[in-house]
Parts: structure tokens; sequence; C-alpha cells
């Protein structure tokens, strides 16, 4: 089974938008859980522009699901993941400056700084994973940094799925059978959405996670959230 972790940074967008606390991160989190979640993702950054560092104190001890942290892993963020302990980090290269993620891990390249981090984490056993675009030398290194994970960036699948689905998802296909192949488990997230997430699901069907976030609360707009999650579930059935 494949679960869905509810990224739940745009509603804190939202409330900082006119400050206070309305909507309600935690509230708003929580009832994703009652509504189907199997998990919740939130993703701080330096500017705390969405979830702040002390959204994520007050979430962990409620979250009863899954919880994921994704992040660039500077200094700052390591101290917070190794004090809350979520479920599962996920290391993302983000610059400062970017307004979403964008890419994934060059993990040739950063092979050493990856390792050294997942051993930090795997010794507070925290689960990791590691944001790769879907070419199969990065999932490679990824495995050899000793990461429990890979979570596939799945943007330009998306991005070309309406053109030809079957050439999108191909070489996001390879990329999970060549990590499943290697012992990781597999992730995917970015701009998957009630159009593309099924097809993504039936041709890689052992994918264990799927983050969502933008796309989600944008239909939960329409749709209300409670009717969201329960689609978003049957596209991953």
């Amino acid at each position: 089974m494949t679960k869905l972790s509810v990224n739940v940074n745009k509603i804190a967008t939202l409330r900082n938008a006119r400050g206070g606390n309305i909507p309600n991160v935690l509230k708003v989190t929580l009832d994703c859980e009652s509504f189907g979640a199997e998990g919740i993702t939130v993703h701080p950054r330096p500017d705390e522009r969405h979830i702040r560092y002390a959204d994520v104190y007050e979430l962990r001890p409620a979250v009863s699901t899954e919880f994921n942290i994704e992040g660039y892993p500077s200094e700052k963020f390591l101290d917070l993941v190794l004090k809350v302990k979520p479920d599962q980090v996920t290391l993302v290269p983000d610059a400062e400056n970017v307004i979403t993620s964008n890419a994934g891990w060059d993990t040739r390249a950063h092979f050493d700084f990856l390792s050294k981090i997942i051993d930090r984490c795997k010794a507070a056993n925290i689960r990791t994973s590691i944001f790769v675009e879907p070419d199969l030398e990065m999932v490679e290194y990824a495995a050899k940094t000793g990461t429990d994970r890979i979570e596939l960036y799945t943007e330009p699948y998306a991005a070309h799925y309406a053109q030809d689905r079957e050439a999108a998802v191909a070489p996001f296909v390879k990329a999970a059978e060549h990590a499943r192949s290697l012992g990781l488990g597999v992730n995917a997230g970015h701009d998957l959405n009630l159009e593309n997430l099924r097809f993504l699901h039936e041709r890689i069907p052992f994918l264990s996670e799927v983050s969502i976030g933008h796309c989600l609360i944008c239909d939960a707009l329409y749709l209300g959230l409670k009717e969201t999650i329960r689609q978003y579930k049957e596209c991953l059935k």
C-alpha cells in the first residue's frame, strides 16, 4: 500500500499572509489525519515563510501518523530534526532563495556530505530519504550513502504527462525499479495531482509514499479537504 502524506506548508502560507492563527495549522493537520492521510509532511525553510520551526515542535507530539520533515540539511535544520525525531527526514538540495524544490541531489558530487548526514540521522533512528531525479547513477550513489529511501522528484513527469504519459513516466519506472533492486524504498513527490497520480501509481505500484501539498490544497478549495483526501487515496488503490 502506498501511503499518502499531506504536506501542510500551504496551510501555513495562508496563515502567515494575515498573521494570527487562521487557519490553524495544528487543527488542519489533525483533520488531514482524521480524513485518512497516512502521513504529514512539513518543509521548514530558513526564512520560515510558511512552516515555522515552532510549528514543527508543536506538531510532533500531536501527529499520530507518519511524520516527515524535509529540507536542506543545514546545521540549524539538522538540530531541529535530531531534537524532534520525526519518523522520516527527506533531504532536499534547495538553495535558500528558491520558491519550491526544483531539482534533485547530485549524489555523486555530494556523496561525502550526504553520507555524513545520513549517518547522523540513522544514529538517531530516523529513517532517511534523498530527493533525486530519475537518473540511474544518482540512484546508485544515493544507495551507497546508506539511505533507506529515495524520493523521486516528479515535476518533469507532471510537466510532460499531458503530451505523452508513457514517455513521461518511463524514466521514473526505470529509476524506481533500479532503486528497489539496490534495496531502497521509493517515495515520490512534486506536482502530483488527481490527473496524473493514478497513472504513476499503476506504473510504480511499489511506491512506499507520495508527499503532496500544493495541488492537494488547491483541489480542497473546490472539493473540500475530506473529499480531496479521499480522491487522492483512491488514486493509490
